[in-house]
């Protein structure tokens, strides 16, 4: 049931400001919008509310009856905006941002300290999402910014590529592989390994830098997420290759470099095209930004 809230507001306003010409300047509405929406608010209810004569205007039974339904509901209405106008003036200063989930696992607990301890008083909101919804997000402005892969070129986001992660192998402890100071895909032939197929698009990554080669391998498993897959190898099921700063202090699991393909990918910041940044989502970006190229190259 659809509910004519202007009709009622339009009713209420000529009965307490006593005719149509002066509810029409309370509304600031022609005289003709106001009969209009009278007009509608009586066909839809399917009886009339007004009598109107060249003097006056009264209320008929129908009106008189439905009077104080209205002017409550309208005025419960007018109540329930103003608390959420205060609401909204009085909560916390929300700064939202959005960060791809195998980053946020790692990185943003250092980010979100460093922040806190310079604007205590800020509350901050995280979207850990996928790739195409860290788009949405910024572009809707829901958030500030996001930190995610670098993509093709969208004309209304501004991506800005700030580092490369390498893609590593992840062996559980004990692994013929583990002690070994940097590990070569020909290698690998023989393991069983454990595929992550990513809205992020780190499989197809991985298979176009191999390119043919890719049908060398035993791919047995496959998991959506890289904390099943790091599961996964912790249990022995197998090996898998992930973004460096996703096994970041895993227990369980070795992690070891892996060249001939050498395989990365591109970290980007996403932002609206020609938007400005507040002094405190700059704070916030600059921070995430220093933390993740120094965990990079700690590592």
């Amino acid at each position: 049931m659809q509910i004519d809230f202007l009709g009622m507001q339009a009713f209420l306003s000529i009965v307490e400001q006593g005719g149509f010409l002066q509810a029409a300047a309370h509304l600031n509405l022609s005289q003709t919008a106001v009969s209009h929406r009278i007009r509608k608010l009586e066909d839809a209810l399917g009886m009339k509310l007004l009598t109107r004569t060249t003097r006056e205007v009264t209320l008929t039974d129908a009106g008189r009856a439905l009077l104080p339904r209205v002017r409550s509901a309208l005025r419960e209405l007018e109540l329930s905006y103003e608390l959420m106008r205060q609401h909204r003036h009085n909560a916390p200063r929300w700064l939202a941002f959005a960060c791809l989930p195998t980053l946020a696992a790692t990185q943003l607990s250092p980010v979100l300290r460093r922040f806190a301890g310079l604007y205590p008083d800020v509350a901050v909101r995280v979207f850990d999402s996928a790739v195409d919804e860290i788009f949405e997000h910024v572009e809707s402005e829901a958030a500030a910014f996001g930190i995610t892969i670098s993509t093709a070129h969208r004309f209304d986001l501004s991506i800005e590529p700030f580092a490369e992660e390498p893609f590593v192998l992840v062996c559980p402890v004990g692994h013929r592989l583990a002690g070994e100071p940097a590990v070569h895909w020909e290698q690998l032939t023989d393991d069983v390994l454990i595929r992550i197929s990513l809205p992020a698009g780190n499989a197809t990554t991985i298979d176009d830098a191999l390119g043919d080669r890719r049908t060398a391998f035993r791919w047995s498993y496959e998991s959506q997420h890289t904390a099943v897959a790091l599961d996964f190898v912790a249990a022995g099921l197998g090996l898998s290759v992930v973004p460096a700063l996703c096994a970041t202090a895993r227990t369980g699991v070795v992690v070891r470099p892996l060249v001939e393909p050498a395989i990365s990918r591109q970290l980007a910041l996403v932002t609206r095209r020609n938007a400005s940044l507040s002094g405190l989502e700059r704070a916030l970006r600059d921070i995430a930004i220093d933390q993740i190229r120094l965990s990079l190259s700690a590592g």
